[in-house]
């Protein structure tokens, strides 16, 4: 793993992180193009954790903090880069920014489906809570 760089994303990265999500991530998001990932990095630079090996992108982590909740979005690994500590290394990089920032306890939006997924969380030290659940509304067409 000394060869795995964590930094946060700068907005030349985007494009890549884009199309890395693509190859990478579970499903897609609302927010998945220029425009909603430009507005996350231009409120909070550091939210967008990026992993990097050999200078190629091999993970992302959104790690976004409101001021009172730690939620964690879009841990995405490069399927070449799977099963080798890249996304244990995001989530520790995630966790130590929530423990800088004051926060309490770090939340997941996790696929049901995505049984691949469920086991790094868990891994992670992360459990589903059965008592809730998402409930959404489109604010956009």
């Amino acid at each position: 793993m000394d060869d795995l760089r964590i930094r946060a994303a700068a907005p030349e990265d985007l494009d890549a992180v884009l199309a890395f999500w693509k190859v990478a991530a579970e499903g897609t998001s609302i927010s998945d193009d220029g425009e909603g990932v430009e507005r996350l990095v231009a409120r909070d630079p550091e939210a967008l954790i990026l992993a990097e090996r050999g200078g190629e992108l091999a993970g992302t982590v959104i790690a976004g903090f409101d001021g009172w909740r730690c939620h964690l979005y879009r841990l995405a690994v490069h399927p070449d880069h799977r099963r080798q500590g890249v996304g244990a290394a995001l989530l520790a990089a995630a966790e130590e920014r929530f423990v800088r920032l004051g926060g309490r306890r770090g939340d997941a939006m996790v696929l049901d489906r995505n049984e691949l997924a469920h086991h790094a969380w868990r891994a992670a030290g992360y459990a589903p809570e059965p008592q809730w659940s998402r409930w959404v509304k489109p604010l956009t067409d």
